[in-house]
């Protein structure tokens, strides 16, 4: 079993608990496999975010001077600035040591989708030795649709606008093929923002994307955290995504060693009630299937 959407930094600059941004001394690599082989997990894949590191400032341009509503323009702006403390070469180069040193750890990426520079970032990355890159949609234009501090733009531009404007960007993702996996495909519910009625209409365009990209989705504990108190995909879209024959992945998004794997028993129940019996697995980018297995959990050997 592995966990296939990790980081080894928290966002926003150092605020004194763990390595500072960009260092990965000693034993830091080792916690998080630790933590993660406690719940289950027999690998991990590190997926930093690409936005964060300094080497994708060029490919990704400054992608918020074309929002029209400055203010969310302004934030997303100080908040890359802010976050964009990490060396893509440094990163690539401790994971790499990581799996040199015989540790289940696996090369990923965090790919943050932008349709007008996806090339750009392509050309980029592709000298790299991934094992696994993961896309995400974390901007709407300019609006950080994640981000607690621009959350009041759903009543602003509107609860269903929000969804139309957000799964428009993650079908184009989906159809792409740009990426192995997505991740945490509908974060846009991350503050609670509802709608009365699943919008199948807005998912179909996503799950058929994906079918026909042959990309997987990743079913992630992150959710279970935040005010939608649900795991990414929630169960009416993980189900159409298993009826298309969509593979999975399981994730917990952890910025922290002590949350490798968390929740994973319940992402594995989700994962079965729908109807899958195997995810994927990756290596240098190459899929395989292998049956989910349910490990049991001592809570009492968890850091």
């Amino acid at each position: 079993m592995g966990d296939y959407h990790v980081h080894l930094h928290p966002h926003g600059p150092y605020r004194g608990v763990g390595p500072e941004p960009g260092d990965y001394p000693p034993g830091h690599v080792e916690a998080y496999v630790e933590a993660a082989a406690a719940r289950g997990a027999t690998e991990i894949a590190f997926t930093e975010h690409l936005y964060r590191c300094v080497e994708a400032e060029a490919a990704l341009g400054p992608f918020w001077e074309a929002e029209p509503r400055r203010d969310l323009a302004d934030q997303t702006r100080a908040f890359v600035e802010e976050d964009r403390l990490l060396s893509l070469d440094g990163y690539v180069d401790a994971v790499v040591a990581a799996q040199d040193r015989g540790l289940p750890v696996l090369l990923g990426l965090e790919v943050d989708f932008f349709p007008e520079t996806i090339g750009a970032v392509l050309d980029l990355l592709a000298p790299y030795p991934w094992d696994v890159l993961i896309g995400s949609v974390h901007w709407v234009g300019g609006w950080s649709v994640d981000h607690a501090d621009v959350a009041w733009e759903f009543e602003r531009r509107g609860v269903r606008r929000a969804y139309e404007d957000y799964f428009a960007i993650e079908a184009d993702l989906a159809a792409s093929g740009a990426v192995d996996v997505l991740a945490h495909v509908d974060v846009v519910k991350k503050h609670g923002h509802r709608l009365p009625e699943p919008p199948l209409d807005l998912y179909g365009p996503v799950v058929d994307g994906a079918a026909r990209s042959g990309t997987a989705v990743e079913v992630s504990t992150a959710g279970l955290h935040v005010p939608a108190a649900e795991i990414y995909p929630e169960p009416t879209l993980l189900g159409m995504f298993h009826e298309a024959g969509v593979p999975i992945t399981f994730a917990s998004d952890a910025h922290t060693p002590a949350d490798a794997a968390r929740d994973r028993d319940r992402a594995v129940d989700l994962a079965r009630r729908v109807g899958y019996t195997h995810r994927a697995a990756f290596r240098r980018r190459r899929r395989s299937e292998v049956p989910i297995e349910q490990v049991p959990i001592d809570e009492e050997e968890l850091p």
